[in-house]
């Protein structure tokens, strides 16, 4: 199963960094919070990737394009008038890493739609480019399985302006809505696992997946939600950037499982 990673947005509000770089390779740690997000994924057997790139998305490609050779001992060899490269200890992982310029002011919906000749008519994952979980990603996917609806989200508990969803008592999205000041209720950590007919939701660029897609689909009985109650954090701001680099250098980081 591939797992799709939105890393298209322009990330204003942590604009410190941004402006240099897309928000997904903003470092925690030594290392873009999107290498954090794969390697979740890749602890529980998924290493093919298709990251959704928009603004600044030759950035992107030249990180992953230089990460071997930035990873590995090298000796390069110059004595012969020509250069031999020798490599002699990779210490990398075993992914397959597709990266897709899917636009820059393409929404979120639209940029999934972009990306569609690469999943196929087979389920896939989908999640955000700037927020680490401590989620077990092998349940989720047991679960959205065994629901045999189009969609299943990862819901917690938080209160941030993000989707509010309504579960009922068999934990299906009954609905789903931006949040209001007043809410504590379960929103939309992303962690998401899709069926290929999601697709046909999705009209184009202008699509956005939360409210066009995520709706409609709760509407229709179709979402179902995964509640996890350990550790979720998403980096919307520098105060959060310097939170998880906090939580990464007192070595107890929950996201950390490999």
């Amino acid at each position: 199963m591939k797992v799709v990673l939105l890393a298209g947005g322009k990330g204003t509000r942590i604009s410190e960094e941004s402006q240099y770089r897309p928000k997904p390779m903003i470092e925690i740690g030594g290392k873009p919070i999107l290498w954090h997000i794969m390697k979740e994924y890749s602890y529980y057997g998924y290493n093919e990737f298709i990251i959704c790139a928009g603004y600044k998305q030759e950035y992107i490609k030249e990180w992953f394009g230089n990460y071997f050779t930035d990873n590995c001992d090298v000796t390069y060899d110059f004595r012969q008038g020509s250069l031999v490269t020798e490599v002699h200890e990779a210490h990398i992982e075993p992914w397959m890493v597709t990266v897709v310029d899917t636009g820059l002011n393409t929404m979120t919906g639209g940029r999934v739609k972009r990306i569609q000749k690469y999943i196929g008519d087979e389920p896939f994952m989908l999640t955000y480019g700037d927020g680490v979980c401590d989620v077990d990603i092998s349940k989720v996917v047991s679960f959205h399985k065994k629901s045999r609806k189009i969609a299943t989200l990862t819901a917690v508990l938080r209160e941030e302006e993000k989707g509010v969803l309504d579960i009922d008592e068999n934990n299906s999205v009954r609905s789903f809505r931006e949040k209001r000041a007043a809410d504590v209720t379960p929103i939309n950590a992303g962690y998401m696992v899709l069926e290929p007919e999601v697709f046909d939701f999705i009209e184009g660029d202008h699509t956005i997946f939360e409210r066009d897609v995520l709706e409609k689909l709760a509407d229709m009985g179709e979402l179902m939600s995964y509640t996890h109650r350990g550790f979720w954090q998403c980096m919307d701001s520098e105060r959060e950037r310097i939170m998880l680099e906090t939580i990464i250098a007192s070595g107890k980081a929950p996201w950390i499982s490999w």
